[in-house]
């Protein structure tokens, strides 16, 4: 029972931290500004029950892909941290706020969870990692449906936090909003390059 709780709060914490849902407020926000509360807890669900089943899919396929494409885990984390790079870029710049409040008032609360889920929720991080804690060589079916259950449980606070994006819009502002939206960037940027870093030592053997 020990060594289950363990395991547990370590799959929990590590995929809190790779997820992050404090880093999508921002983002979250500049899609939903201007709809009605129903709309916005719906971008939010869509968003994280598309992310769910995208990285259900590389827990279940993802490894077996990987080696059938012949693609090494660092070149994988190599890609990954080139898109996440680029989307902090436009973060950092006012490109994605700027780019979600031209959306028209008819695009549905689906389309407008596509750009939230991936790749902001199910990132080259998140995917990266479930394989990684899911790894065919060293992890029994029973291991990966426990690790399954605690990724669920990992994007229900991550819908918490979503759904009380707006109250925090309340207090700062849209002004504010903007402020977050960068500082968030940059830090999304710095958590790309930490990764890219990492990649490029893995796949040069000096890690």
């Amino acid at each position: 029972m020990t060594g289950f709780t363990n395991t547990f709060f370590y799959e929990l914490t590590t995929l809190f931290v790779v997820l992050n849902p404090f880093v999508a407020i921002p983002l979250y926000l500049a899609l939903t500004h201007g709809l009605e509360r129903n709309r916005q807890l719906a971008v939010a669900a869509y968003a994280v029950g598309i992310a769910f089943l995208v990285l259900l899919v590389f827990i279940a396929l993802g490894q077996h892909l990987l080696e059938a494409l012949r693609i090494p885990m660092p070149a994988f984390q190599l890609g990954g941290a080139l898109v996440l790079l680029l989307f902090a870029f436009r973060m950092v710049t006012g490109q994605v706020a700027a780019a979600a409040a031209t959306l028209p008032p008819e695009t549905t609360s689906f389309e407008r969870s596509v750009s939230l889920a991936v790749p902001q929720i199910a990132g080259a991080g998140s995917m990266l990692t479930v394989v990684l804690l899911t790894d065919n060589h060293t992890r029994s079916l029973a291991e990966q449906v426990t690790t399954t259950g605690t990724l669920a449980v990992c994007l229900a606070v991550y819908f918490v936090v979503l759904a009380l994006a707006s109250f925090i819009l309340k207090v700062i502002g849209r002004a504010g909003v903007e402020v977050i939206t960068r500082v968030f960037g940059l830090i999304l940027a710095s958590v790309a390059v930490n990764s890219l870093i990492v990649a490029i030592k893995l796949s040069f053997g000096l890690a």
